[in-house]
């Protein structure tokens, strides 16, 4: 799977673009401000309909414009030539529209699983430094990568948690029993919450085992030492790859039982997998707190990298983007990276220097600056 062409109106700091891509390694140069990573988000876009740098849309508008277009064809494999064009209308404060080869789609997370990307970038350091919500994040859209079907319940589950969190919110600081109709409304919440629950949990729990393996392989070739990799999903239902969803399902409502007076007495929703973490380990540590700046990037790219695999064990082949990673390399994990993502069909890469990725990748350069996207040794430019 890869991109050939991708088509920009009014996206973040372009006006216009119309780019030519092709199988293989494209690396973006430019001076940071540019808008290099501005080219790669929106391709990653259209095949998550999300920003891996900002969490709202706004921002992907460029100033002073009514909305943005992102379109793109998309080519099936090396040695398949079926073609599909992707198109998504940022339009704010509306719903966005979508269209697969030109053909309204009802609801734009129709669209997901055209397209499938795996990014790599700075701000991935998260995943092994920041707060539970990052990994979950992380695993969320890789389940949904692989079963698009649970953007719906993603989607369900967070409708339902907020309406079960509101109600208990309206009930908290009470030191008697609440109203039998209020009372009934949390057990039709509470249902409702674990049956979208246990399946996101299964789906992350099936997927974390498939993914541990890759992790541990990706981490074992870029890390020159203390390559000991681990992932442990942690919940209090206690769930296991063989745990069935209607396992789950039972678990979630007798932990909501048994929290039932804490969760109204402090107004928030304490049980389900909005709870939940990843726990990243390096031999017996954690690697949150005990691993090194080095070891840390090591690991964050290992997450990707076995994302990737994983994907492509799946009988997937995504679309790699490294958004300005070589940078914070040192020379021996940049030539193992660049030995690893070798194989894929596209990787899109972003550089403010161009000598920090490495020249064995080859492939097309392009100089992005001044809204013009031009590809070096002669190419006429890519934008307008």
């Amino acid at each position: 799977m890869f991109v050939t062409h991708l088509s920009l109106a009014d996206f973040r700091s372009y006006p216009s673009v119309e780019l030519a891509l092709t199988p293989g390694v494209t690396t973006f140069t430019g001076a940071n401000g540019q808008g290099k990573t501005n080219l790669i988000e929106a391709v990653d876009y259209l095949a998550t309909l999300g920003s891996h740098r900002v969490a709202s849309e706004v921002p992907l508008i460029r100033h002073t414009a009514e909305r943005a277009i992102v379109r793109a064809r998309v080519q099936a494999g090396l040695d398949d030539t079926r073609q599909l064009l992707l198109e998504v209308e940022l339009i704010p404060g509306r719903q966005n529209r979508a269209s697969l080869n030109r053909a309204p789609l009802r609801r734009p997370r129709e669209l997901l699983g055209a397209l499938r990307t795996v990014v790599f970038s700075p701000e991935d350091l998260a995943l092994v430094k920041g707060d539970p919500s990052e990994r979950r994040r992380f695993i969320d859209e890789l389940i949904t990568t692989r079963w698009p079907r649970m953007a719906g319940v993603r989607a369900d589950y967070d409708r339902v948690l907020r309406q079960r969190s509101t109600l208990l919110k309206s009930l908290s600081g009470r030191s008697r029993a609440i109203p039998d109709g209020a009372a009934a409304t949390l057990e039709v919440w509470d249902e409702s919450l674990a049956g979208f629950g246990a399946e996101l949990v299964h789906a992350r729990v099936r997927t974390l085992a498939d993914l541990a393996p890759h992790v541990v392989r990706s981490y074992t070739a870029i890390a020159p030492a203390n390559n000991d990799a681990r992932l442990d999903y942690r919940s209090a239902i206690g769930p296991g790859p063989e745990t069935s969803v209607e396992e789950l399902r039972a678990r979630l409502i007798l932990a909501m039982g048994e929290r039932r007076s804490d969760e109204i007495a402090r107004g928030v929703c304490l049980v389900g997998p909005h709870r939940d973490d990843i726990v990243l380990g390096l031999g017996e540590l954690p690697a949150k707190g005990y691993a090194s700046h080095g070891e840390s990037w090591s690991f964050a790219l290992a997450l990707k990298l076995g994302s990737f695999d994983l994907l492509r064990a799946d009988a997937v082949e995504p679309v790699l983007i490294l958004d300005d990673v070589f940078a914070e390399l040192d020379q021996v994990r940049r030539e193992r990276l660049a030995g690893m993502i070798a194989e894929a069909e596209q990787v899109l890469i972003t550089a403010a220097v161009a000598e920090d990725v490495p020249t064995v990748l080859g492939g097309r350069r392009f100089q992005v600056g001044d809204g013009r996207v031009s590809e070096l040794e002669g190419v006429s430019d890519a934008g307008s």
